[in-house]
């Protein structure tokens, strides 16, 4: 065998190689990630799609229902527009201001809020609306390992995201490189790699096989409640909840709490006031965004905390039996 892939032709190795980590990356596109034991404090970064907020609410929601001893504590730092390349258009902003770069930030948000754990999604702007090219590309990889070596650096763990599925045309194939370089990464650098781009881009495809106008994105790149579902399931299955295998709703998955619609709404408040507070506080650089993000931190931790009775409250209500048996402690 060695002696026969020797003897091929270099552009032969090549497209061995190639085929070698699709079949791979087919057969294990779901890795197994274990929340450590120690880890309380999980921070999102990401760019307007993790800004968005709505996949890092369904994660909070379920882990801290599913756990709710455990007191995890979500924050999401996505900015809009942010790049980990640090490459901007000439156009961006009319010209105005480039995009942000995460660098900018990364370093204070590691130092300050000190989180046990990173989850990590960049790739779509990082494309910056243009087609595939190597040197895009190139900033991209560097970026990426400048993050992952901070964050370990840290004394954190970071778990990197493929970008969400893209639905239009402008990138061209850039998507699909930039995912699978990063799983990729779980062979040739050991990284914790979540891939949720070929899961979405998959869903994508069957579904318009019934229904040709399908979309998860009515402007292609920002995913609805059903695309930010589909996120939050690939990464809460990456992290060891198999049971969310088969469901197709938030409310599907938290089947065993009655007031799981309530809750929801409720988590949702709260991941946005915390959102908006701690992007004050750890400061960003992108001018004209959202003034209203100006609340403290003291004030957004006095709100939040009235809406955490809230769900305590509703959280204690005995859950229904599917099963005709007690649920284990932990699943209330």
């Amino acid at each position: 065998m060695k002696n026969w892939l020797c003897s091929r032709k270099p552009a032969e190795k090549v497209l061995l190689l190639i085929v070698a980590i699709v079949v791979v990356h087919l057969n294990c596109s779901c890795q197994s990630y274990p929340i450590l034991k120690h880890v309380k404090r999980i921070v999102f970064l990401g760019d307007s799609i993790t800004c968005q907020g709505q996949y890092v609410s369904n994660i909070d929601v379920f882990l801290n229902l599913k756990y709710p001893y455990k007191q995890y504590e979500l924050i999401n730092l996505g900015l809009p527009g942010e790049t980990v390349s640090g490459i901007s258009e000439p156009r961006q902003a009319a010209g105005k201001f480039a995009r942000p770069d995460l660098h900018a930030r990364l370093q204070r948000i590691l130092t300050q809020l000190k989180p046990d754990l990173v989850l990590a999604c960049y790739g779509m702007n990082d494309g910056i609306d243009q087609p595939f090219s190597e040197e895009r590309f190139q900033k991209f990889k560097e970026g990426i390992v400048r993050l992952h070596d901070a964050v370990k650096r840290s004394g954190a763990s970071i778990i990197h995201v493929t970008p969400p599925v893209y639905d239009g045309d402008v990138y061209g194939n850039a998507p699909d490189i930039f995912s699978d370089w990063l799983v990729s990464q779980r062979y040739t650098a050991e990284w914790d790699v979540i891939d949720i781009y070929r899961p979405m881009k998959k869903y994508l495809e069957d579904k318009r096989k019934k229904e040709p106008a399908y979309v998860l994105a009515k402007d292609a790149i920002y995913p609805g409640e059903e695309g930010h579902f589909l996120i939050s399931k690939e990464i809460l299955l990456s992290l060891g909840q198999k049971e969310l295998a088969n469901a197709g709703s938030m409310q599907e998955a938290l089947y065993f709490v009655p007031e799981r619609d309530t809750i929801i709404k409720l988590v949702n408040q709260r991941q946005a006031i915390l959102k908006d507070a701690w992007l004050t506080y750890l400061g960003f650089n992108k001018p004209g965004i959202n003034k209203g993000w100006s609340i403290t931190i003291k004030d957004a931790t006095s709100r939040t905390a009235v809406i955490s009775r809230q769900i305590t409250h509703f959280r204690q209500i005995p859950p229904p039996n599917p099963f005709g048996h007690a649920l284990v402690p932990h699943m209330i």
